[in-house]
């Protein structure tokens, strides 16, 4: 397992070496990550309200459905904020609130480039119930979501999370690494992630009239993630990873559905994963919030 991880983290890091041009993307194409993030912000205006579920199963334990909604905002061209809630099922336990998370993203270069940086940090509040495996983080492995949410929402973290996001268009094709640091504001250690993602369009020429199923409006992909340990113990020694497979449906109504199914690597991890979202784009939001203030002056 940890032979097989370090090929793959080689291979997504050998990519940027390779790629000679980064074509901008379409407009109104989503990718169909979960975890992984590419280098695309949100329109400066644009309001994105977004649902997504995580099923999970559970050795020794009781299966969960974590589900949280997000509300991304582009604040300009180089910052998009957003704002997520969280809560989680766990069948024949109970449904509980598990925190909120305000994220940022910057992107400091204006223009396209062969490779893409994109700084990321958020801030979690949250409680110990949280299940939403939104990315591999520390030494995190599927025994600590055994405890029943009555005794793991005692636990209160309040976390910073840091990421590197380096991403890549050629052909077509969108190739994507993060690497993630996070800190308690406990005496917690510094903890440590990656995320790694690829995944293209069916089809790259748009058809002449506006189609539901044309090729293009479905984006497929893969992408992998996991934890690298702490301070103390960085590494792949007992840690989770993951691989998944990824589509995303682009509508033309400015709807967006995506589905994964993600499998565990190892035995610290969860053996299976499903994903699903839902995501809603409104244009020119700002201005309209603008507009309207004005109105009433």
């Amino acid at each position: 397992m940890a032979s097989l991880c370090r090929l793959v983290l080689l291979g997504f890091h050998l990519h940027s070496m390779v790629i000679l041009s980064s074509p901008p993307r379409a407009l109104g194409q989503e990718n169909p990550y979960f975890v992984a993030y590419d280098h695309y912000l949100e329109e400066p205006g644009n309001l994105e309200i977004e649902y997504f579920s995580t099923f999970g199963t559970q050795r020794n334990g009781n299966d969960f459905h974590a589900f949280w909604a997000e509300f991304e905002y582009g604040a300009t061209a180089w910052w998009t904020t957003e704002f997520y809630l969280d809560g989680q099922t766990t069948f024949s336990d109970s449904t509980v609130f598990t925190g909120f998370r305000w994220e940022n993203r910057f992107r400091p270069l204006k223009r396209e480039h062969f490779i893409n940086p994109i700084l990321y940090l958020e801030y979690e509040n949250k409680n110990g119930a949280e299940k939403i495996l939104k990315e591999g983080e520390g030494h995190d492995v599927e025994s600590d979501f055994l405890v029943s949410n009555g005794e793991a929402r005692k636990e209160h973290i309040h976390e910073i999370e840091l990421k590197l996001i380096l991403s890549s268009t050629f052909k077509g094709w969108n190739f994507t690494e993060n690497t993630l640091a996070a800190k308690d504001f406990s005496n917690s250690p510094w903890e440590f992630g990656y995320a790694l993602g690829a995944s293209r369009p069916l089809a790259l020429k748009a058809s002449a009239k506006r189609c539901t199923l044309c090729p293009q409006n479905f984006i497929g992909g893969v992408e992998m993630y996991g934890g690298l340990g702490d301070r103390h113990s960085f590494g792949l020694r007992n840690t989770s990873h993951y691989a998944a497979p990824v589509l995303g449906w682009n509508l033309p109504s400015g709807w967006t559905l995506r589905i994964s199914p993600g499998f565990g690597l190892n035995d610290n991890s969860h053996l299976f994963l499903l994903r699903w979202g839902i995501t809603r784009e409104i244009t020119g939001f700002g201005s309209m919030v603008s507009r309207l203030f004005r109105g009433h002056k």
